[in-house]
């Protein structure tokens, strides 16, 4: 802590102990390892841990907005979206399509991580720009953010996690069709048809609407005991 620096970080007019003796009494009521400043001078003038403090809180609201997305994509349906996952039911519907469940929480989530990363750039922004020469006069509403933004964190991994993350559930009559229905399968018939013959099949099955395994049964290429080409990758 800058304390005992004065104004500028030079000590005038404070005890020589003041900073040290103020910093233990401090660690002592609240159980945080305060210490005095070693350079009051950098102290006072950048707010250098802060910046890189709220950087570590802009990584974690990045992968939960992202996260939170890609839940909220794959719940998406039930019918007329990809419907691979299946989100707890919250409330009772949408305020205008009856029936309809929507992903409140992952919303809710990415909105939070959304202001975390809205605060960063603040508190970046004040870092750079809030101080000229031995005094940082943005330390206030970089406080604010820095807490804002684990306030948020926190009760949005924890409401997230609680109340969607621990109850969601995989369709797996959905993915299985997916997969049985996806062209990018053919890439494992490479290694055993070759990159032409493969390419020559997915345009087929796509201009048909005929599965790769229903094609390669009909053409013969297909493992006797498995039913397909390489079960490790292209059996359900």
């Amino acid at each position: 802590m800058p304390i005992g620096g004065t104004a500028v970080g030079t000590g005038l007019n404070a005890h020589a102990e003041f900073g040290r003796r103020v910093c233990e009494l401090l660690a002592r009521e609240t159980g945080i390892p305060f210490v005095e400043a070693a350079n009051h001078f950098e102290a006072n003038a950048q707010r250098d841990a802060l910046v890189e403090c709220h950087g570590q809180l802009r990584t974690v609201a990045s992968t939960l907005f992202n996260v939170a997305n890609n839940i909220r994509w794959l719940a998406s349906g039930p019918r007329c979206g990809f419907d691979e996952i299946r989100l707890p039911e919250l409330q009772p519907g949408s305020s205008i399509m009856p029936g309809k469940v929507n992903p409140v929480l992952c919303e809710s989530a990415m909105q939070a991580a959304a202001r975390v990363l809205g605060n960063d750039a603040t508190v970046a922004f004040c870092g750079a720009a809030g101080g000229q020469f031995q005094l940082n006069i943005m330390m206030p509403v970089m406080a604010d953010a820095l807490l804002e933004s684990v306030r948020l964190l926190a009760n949005a991994t924890r409401t997230f996690t609680d109340l969607c993350v621990v109850g969601m559930e995989a369709n797996v009559e959905a993915c299985r069709a997916a997969v049985e229905k996806s062209l990018a399968l053919a890439t494992g018939l490479t290694p055993y048809l070759g990159y032409e013959r493969a390419a020559a099949l997915a345009k087929e099955a796509f201009r048909t609407g005929r599965t790769l395994r229903d094609l390669c049964r009909q053409q013969g290429h297909f493992c006797p005991t498995c039913n397909w080409t390489r079960p490790s990758i292209l059996a359900a």
